[in-house]
């Protein structure tokens, strides 16, 4: 595969770094899927996301997508539910991509932790924006949950994740998938985040799977939730995770 480097100036959240990478042979005008991943070095290095999907499109159970590994800078400045990084993704970093690279539908985005957090936020204020979201031990902080009151940015999580709360209809059309270890903190905030999006008339899935919040846990959960996902083919079935 092969991997451009680029760096989004003058975005509300600052600079942006990014690589694109894409398949060998492939090129820019050739109309590719998208997944956009926070923490993108990270997902690539630690929990072997671009190995992964390359032995899934060698064995035919995906077609060849374009991956951005989105650098994350300040990250928990950024990610930690902030409205000016979401419009910085959606207003600035997205569309210096799909400008350069044929893109011919709807990105899927991706996240672990605040990662998940951000990739929540980035299409609730920009609905319509992403057909998918993949969100792994989302940092959903809810106060009668999370005992996370010193964390810096506690105050802006909680009320991101109150809004979503207090929505009484459907926000965006886009599938979700949740995924979470049975032996991890976020547990109890990712089954209520679930609840709350199903209560709204989301298409979403919440995989409970073995591990703790941990990139190798978050890499087994690839298969099969992210591969189903990525297919089009509908919500995975949360069962399969079960026992693994």
């Amino acid at each position: 595969m092969a991997r451009t480097r680029l760096t989004v100036t003058g975005t509300p959240a600052g600079d942006v770094d990014l690589a694109v990478v894409t398949p060998t042979g492939s090129r820019r005008a050739d109309p590719l899927p998208l997944l956009v991943a926070h923490d993108g070095p990270e997902y690539s290095r630690r929990a072997h996301l671009l190995s992964v999907l390359r032995r899934a499109t060698e064995a035919g159970r995906v077609r060849r997508h374009r991956v951005v590994l989105l650098e994350p800078g300040p990250r928990n400045e950024r990610y930690a539910a902030n409205p000016a990084w979401a419009d910085a993704l959606v207003g600035d970093v997205l569309p210096a991509v799909t400008d350069r690279w044929a893109t011919p539908t709807r990105p899927a985005l991706m996240g672990a932790s605040l990662g998940g957090l951000a990739s929540l936020q980035a299409e609730w204020l920009h609905p319509g924006t992403f057909g998918a979201l993949f969100l792994q031990s989302g940092s959903f902080f809810r106060r009668r949950l999370d005992g996370e009151e010193s964390f810096e940015h506690w105050d802006r999580v909680t009320a991101f994740v109150a809004s979503v709360g207090r929505a009484r209809r459907r926000r965006t059309d886009a599938r979700i998938v949740l995924t979470c270890g049975l032996q991890e903190g976020n547990l109890a905030n990712n089954r209520l985040m679930a609840r709350t999006l199903e209560r709204t008339g989301h298409d979403v899935t919440l995989a409970e799977v073995p591990g703790r919040h941990d990139w190798r846990y978050w890499e087994v959960a690839f298969d099969p939730f992210l591969l189903t996902l990525l297919q089009g083919s509908g919500s995975p079935d949360p069962s399969r995770g079960r026992g693994r």
